[in-house]
């Protein structure tokens, strides 16, 4: 079966037109399992999102942050936003996408007091669970909102008065300081960044050269160096050696393979110099590392 894709331009931006220019929202029942590779992969737009797991847990990326969504949870992605969302399995999960001019115009007293200072927050996400009275309210709305657009011909009425219930609830519960810096929004250079890393994450166990890396974003080497060092303060290749590594400790802990087999698993080209990276990040030996995530096996 041919999976469905994300459009975006050359800066992960959207291409997609949510909605209309006199209605601008836009509701999708989406399996993320029938996208290419089980998952709907990095883009960002203006407008505001909403996505609820309805069928089992989804994996959720904003940013350089991985958050797992179990079922019958929800999440809001703030304007702007690199986000990116993973399955593992069939996983309906119905979402919304709208601009926050649906709920007040801008420059209007109504969207300057509760519209823009989450939008220009320094929250880039919300996650919402049902055991949180204040979420589960969120959720039960976003339950309405779907069943209003799987239901009825003309619902846009309805539907804004639910969003501007949903939007009372999480403006109250959001900290949203004035002088919390504004969020960092994606540009040309970020998404570049963003396709590296998630190269790095992709291809970890593959023997990864400086120049693989680069071509991931259709950079040179130096423009690769340039990006990592003014975006996150590393190189590419020391991000590459600790990724590898926190997979590594993650399989130590999970697992009853050899060290050696864990080299070589996460990308290692021998367990000598595994392990001198390994002592070199955590101050000791995976070995000890073992021991002391299951003591009872010592």
């Amino acid at each position: 079966m041919q999976g469905y894709r994300t459009a975006t331009d050359d800066t992960l931006h959207e291409s997609v037109r949510h909605g209309t220019s006199g209605y601008p929202f836009a509701y999708y029942r989406e399996n993320i399992w029938q996208f290419d590779f089980h998952r709907i992969d990095w883009h960002w737009h203006h407008e505001l999102e909403f996505l609820l797991s309805s069928e089992s847990a989804v994996s959720c990326l904003v940013g350089t942050d991985r958050i797992e969504l179990p079922k019958g949870y929800g999440i809001f992605i703030n304007s702007g936003l690199l986000h990116r969302y993973e399955a593992k399995e069939s996983a309906y999960s119905p979402n919304i996408v709208f601009s926050p001019a649906l709920l007040a115009p801008e420059g209007s007293l109504i969207y300057e007091k509760y519209i823009a200072p989450v939008i220009r927050s320094s929250v880039p996400y919300r996650i919402f669970a049902p055991d949180v009275p204040w979420q589960n309210r969120i959720l039960q709305l976003l339950r309405r909102i779907f069943a209003l657009q799987e239901a009825l011909p003309h619902s846009e009425l309805p539907t804004v008065r639910y969003l501007m219930q949903l939007w009372e609830i999480l403006s109250e519960h959001l900290e949203t300081a004035a002088h919390s810096p504004e969020l960092s929004r994606p540009d040309h250079r970020q998404a570049k960044l963003q396709l590296m890393i998630q190269y790095i994450h992709d291809h970890y166990a593959e023997e990864l050269t400086l120049d693989r890396i680069a071509a991931a974003a259709s950079l040179s080497k130096s423009g690769a160096l340039n990006l990592f060092h003014s975006g996150i303060a590393t190189s590419p290749v020391a991000y590459l050696i600790q990724y590898r590594l926190s997979q590594a400790a993650a399989l130590l802990s999970t697992t009853q393979k050899a060290v050696s087999a864990i080299a070589a698993e996460t990308g290692f080209a021998s367990s000598g110099y595994f392990c001198r990276k390994f002592r070199q990040h955590y101050h000791m030996s995976a070995t000890e590392y073992r021991r002391q995530k299951h003591p009872e096996r010592r």
